[in-house]
């Protein structure tokens, strides 16, 4: 990535695939506005070479955020970020956040995070998203 450019790390010794981990990164570059629609992302073939990974796997997320709208790709021209606007909310779509929450936590006490700090997270989150504010 460029100096200017927003550094995305992975970790290669996690049970979480590389691809996924490309995914979740840029997805929350995304949200959080350090990539803007117009932005050109890094080419696969120097995200995979700063990232230590095969390009396909850099590829197979950029394919996996273009399905989702984030990104435009064109060959020769690469990925290109894209004006994505917010799909509107569906029974299953909260019902797999709130499964997914409840397992995020159930998961941080069994691993010994108090339950005040869980607490304290989720309340300091509901009032970022209350302002405005993305995660």
């Amino acid at each position: 990535m460029t100096p200017d450019s927003p550094v995305l790390q992975i970790d290669l010794a996690s049970s979480l695939p590389a691809s996924e981990q490309i995914v979740r990164g840029l997805r929350a570059m995304l949200l959080s506005g350090l990539f803007r629609p117009g932005d050109q992302l890094p080419s696969v073939r120097q995200l995979a070479v700063d990232l230590g990974v095969h390009h396909n796997t850099v590829a197979g997320a950029y394919r996996q955020l273009a399905e989702e709208g984030w990104l435009d790709l064109r060959r020769g021209r690469g990925a290109k970020v894209i004006e994505r606007p917010a799909p509107p909310p569906t029974p299953r779509a909260e019902a797999e956040f709130r499964k997914r929450l409840e397992e995020l936590v159930v998961k941080a006490l069994a691993e010994g995070v108090p339950s005040a700090v869980v607490q304290s997270e989720l309340a300091a989150l509901g009032a970022k998203l209350r302002q405005g504010g993305k995660p």
